[in-house]
């Protein structure tokens, strides 16, 4: 991986750890999709940037039939291994800004630790073009806790120091307020759940190498990393074991038409 690594490929070579070590989303979450928010268990949803299929899987569970569009072949193939022979799970090679879909052809479209990576204009026609009359566009994040621990503080301080573009690719992930103007004033609710990860150091290894700034090994900075994760993991853990605490942000809402001014 280099600073210029595309999007689409930037995790080509980091989908086993992402399949082991990546979090779930909180039952909480779910719950509040169907419940306050009213996207029942029929609606069919596309899945943007379902990666290995985190989220393809919660959506799935939760009863939706899925179209889980994922870009990058090394995930996609990840993620289809997971749905073998499920017919209530299709996917797609497609991005977030040409999904390949039919025109009003899904009830929600969603993006879960992903929209960050898109371009935020064409994938709004296109999310628009997809979703039927009335859908909606929901968007994902499990976001570390940075200040809830002592460790989670030094875990983001170590990203920091051995990160290969870390700042760069950190700055890219919207605030609230872009946001809310992507979805062009049809946002309707935002939500937060918090919830946790207990993992040996094996496992908080396969987490950090799972993220796309992390350099692996032959990389100078990977073994001063591994070392500053282990001396992190020591200082903290409790029967061998560390919290690494998150909280899943939501957002949803509609995609009006933005008016243009000539």
């Amino acid at each position: 991986m280099t600073d210029a690594a595309a999007p689409t490929e930037r995790f080509s070579n980091r989908v086993g750890d992402y399949v082991r070590h990546r979090p779930g989303y909180p039952a909480g979450l779910v719950a509040w999709l169907h419940g306050t928010q009213g996207i029942d268990a029929g609606l069919q949803v596309a899945d943007v940037g379902a990666g290995t299929g985190i989220s393809t899987r919660m959506w799935h569970g939760a009863g939706h039939e899925v179209v889980a569009v994922e870009p990058n072949a090394a995930m996609r193939e990840a993620g289809m291994a997971g749905f073998t022979g499920d017919p209530r799970v299709r996917w797609v090679a497609g991005s977030a800004e040409a999904t390949t879909l039919a025109d009003a052809s899904v009830d929600v479209v969603s993006a879960a630790q992903a929209f960050h990576w898109f371009d935020p204009a064409p994938t709004r026609a296109e999310w628009t073009r997809v979703l039927r009359p009335g859908g909606l566009a929901v968007l994902l994040w499990n976001l570390r806790a940075v200040d809830r621990s002592p460790l989670m503080a030094e875990y983001e301080a170590l990203q920091h120091a051995h990160g290969i573009d870390y700042a760069r690719v950190a700055e890219r992930h919207p605030d609230d307020d872009a946001i809310a103007r992507w979805y062009g004033g049809g946002l309707r609710a935002t939500a937060s759940f918090p919830h946790v990860q207990r993992l040996d150091f094996d496992g908080l290894l396969g987490r950090l190498l799972s993220s796309s700034w992390a350099p692996q090994a032959g990389h100078p900075e990977y073994a001063p990393m591994v070392e500053a994760l282990r001396a992190l993991f020591d200082r903290h853990a409790v029967d061998g074991r560390v919290d690494f605490d998150y909280d899943a942000r939501a957002f949803v809402g509609t995609l009006p038409d933005i008016p243009t001014t000539r």
